[in-house]
């Protein structure tokens, strides 16, 4: 597997005035390494032999905040809205994840190279284990609290994790299946309290040395796993590097964030996503940013507003699940202390939400787009110009195509996959494998293509616009029908709060458009038959009338992921009778 090469790229400054600064603040990086995206792509530079992101950028930051370059803000923020509260610098956090990381090479006995679950809601122990795991070199598998005891029990097996970081809460599930798992050997649990068998993590870290010397990385070798889902099958195991998720950012540090060390960024998205590993760990980092967390047992949107409201709150990061609870609200009634910068990520959101948000904000959202296996793909930078419906333009380093089912390029406006170059170099910033499955690793590609699986159009501009996965495309009497351009007119009356459409079976046509819709809690139709007439006229006056929805079935709520995406097939499955 043929990897950039990035020459005589002098990674970080060492404490010397730097050449370059943004925004008044250091740069990480010493060489302009913006003009050489181009000179990357070919591969006619090399990337450093070593990398580790605790060492190059957390210790880097701290250096320079003990020499004062850097505003007085915290690193990271952490609370739970029970008036408990955590802030760290990034001396105290390097100072803590060396005790972390003590506790989990010396008593814990993992090595380089070995692999950790870690499976924690939102509570700061999460970025102790993950920076810890950093300095040891030992590989991460972050997991959602939502997980089964047969999620754990898969999980383990497949992934041959010689240790766990978990809740109380989650701790039975896991001895409920432990003793099928031969290579798990340490367990390790987040709790004041204690249990048989499991060591308590945080009196063991506490009387641990913060002496430790953090382990050299290659820039290839395995830093974090993530279980994804796919269609059919059980999750994938997808691998990445240092490099691909670690230093990607230093090489494009404004391809969707565009912060400050001044600046701090609260991302609402689940532990067990890539969203908070980019979002609320590596990207922000990566400029000396402030991260802020809370605790969120459960997405309350009053919660939200007034968190938003009461904390100097930069940037905001969500699912378009988050911005369309937000938006019933009425938000006249909120001032946000700093938010300027919107961020919405995980699937498209629809242009009258957008709006929404805008009129009684006066924000833009910027949207993203991306996967586990590449990072963002597309977003819409600060500055660039934002098309209602449209997910940006390609991010740097990348070279996004929308192709036919042979890879071949299409050209401006014509619907086909969205796909990312691969060859003859595979990106700095891609997935190394899907870990023991060569087969799903080689079929991922096509011609000189990683195949994303969604399908888009692409503009004059080169702007991308999402259609839909490509095994969520309806095909009704010949006619392709994507289901979030019909969700898209959907939600814009006034009566629907979310919607989902899926393809349902039809004697004459084959398939038509079904939409499961939620009705919003101020709405009470006394007649669904006629709001049911309603919505479809609306759908066939905002967009081509034949993609109007034959079939609505109204429903209190919408299956969704943990990381508030819209589980379609589970619906389409029902629908077609496979559940």
């Amino acid at each position: 597997m043929k990897l950039f090469k990035l020459q005589s790229l002098k990674l970080l400054w060492t404490l010397k005035p730097p050449k370059r600064t943004f925004h008044g603040y250091p740069r990480l990086l010493s060489t302009d390494v913006h003009s050489q995206y181009e000179s990357i792509r070919q591969g006619k530079q090399e990337i450093p032999k070593y990398f580790n992101f605790a060492s190059d950028v957390l210790d880097k930051w701290s250096e320079i905040e003990k020499a004062g370059k850097r505003p007085s803000n915290p690193a990271f923020w952490w609370i739970n809205g029970k008036g408990e509260e955590v802030k760290w610098s990034f001396e105290e956090l390097g100072f803590l994840s060396r005790k972390v990381a003590n506790m989990l090479t010396k008593e814990c006995g993992l090595q380089k190279g070995d692999r950790l679950i870690l499976i924690l809601p939102r509570v700061p122990e999460w970025w102790l284990v993950k920076v810890a795991c950093m300095r040891a070199g030992i590989v991460l598998i972050p997991g959602t609290s939502q997980l089964s005891a047969k999620d754990i029990l898969y999980r383990l097996q497949a992934s041959k994790a010689v240790c766990i970081v978990t809740t109380d809460k989650l701790a039975p599930a896991v001895d409920s299946v432990a003793s099928q798992c031969q290579f798990l050997k340490t367990k390790l649990m987040v709790s004041k309290g204690s249990r048989e068998g499991w060591l308590n993590f945080t009196e063991l870290y506490q009387n641990q040395s913060a002496d430790h010397s953090c382990i050299k990385t290659r820039i290839q070798d395995p830093m974090i796993i993530f279980f994804t889902s796919g269609t059919t099958g059980s999750p994938k195991m997808t691998q990445h590097s240092q490099g691909s998720l670690g230093f990607r950012p230093l090489l494009s540090e404004r391809y969707w964030l565009d912060l400050t060390p001044s600046d701090m960024i609260w991302n609402t998205a689940d532990t067990g996503w890539i969203l908070t590993s980019i979002a609320s760990f590596y990207d922000p980092w990566v400029f000396g940013s402030c991260i802020f967390i809370h605790n969120l047992p459960q997405m309350d949107s009053a919660v939200i507003l007034n968190t938003l409201c009461r904390f100097p709150i930069d940037a905001l990061v969500g699912a378009p699940t988050l911005f369309r609870m937000l938006v019933q609200n009425d938000l006249s009634k909120y001032k946000f202390m700093n938010l300027k910068y919107c961020m919405s990520g995980g699937e498209p959101l629809n242009p009258e939400v957008m709006e929404q948000w805008k009129s009684q904000t006066g924000l833009d959202i910027h949207e993203v787009y991306g996967q586990t296996e590449t990072g963002i793909i597309c977003s819409v930078f600060k500055g660039m110009k934002i098309k209602p419906g449209s997910m940006g333009k390609a991010a740097p380093l990348y070279d996004v195509q929308i192709v036919d089912k042979n890879a071949n390029i299409l050209p401006p406006g014509q619907q086909g996959e969205i796909a990312v170059r691969s060859k003859p170099i595979r990106p700095l910033g891609f997935f190394s494998e899907y870990l023991d499955n060569p087969k799903k690793t080689a079929e991922s590609e096509r011609g000189d293509f990683y195949i994303t699986g969604d399908r888009g159009i692409m503009d004059e501009e080169g702007y991308f616009q999402f259609i839909g996965r490509d095994d969520d495309i309806i095909i009704s009497s010949g006619y392709r029908i994507g289901p979030f351009e019909v969700e898209s007119a959907l939600i814009e009356h006034p009566a629907v709060v979310e919607t989902a459409v899926v393809s349902s079976p039809d004697p004459l046509r084959g398939e038509v458009v079904k939409a499961f819709v939620v009705l919003s809690p101020t709405f009470s139709p006394t007649d669904l038959q006629s709001l049911t007439r309603d919505l479809q006229d609306h759908v066939k006056k905002t967009t081509a009338p034949y993609k109007y929805p034959r079939k609505v079935e109204f429903v209190k709520e919408l299956p969704k992921t943990v990381t508030g995406k819209i589980k379609r097939n589970e619906l389409r499955d029902k629908e077609w009778g496979r559940i």
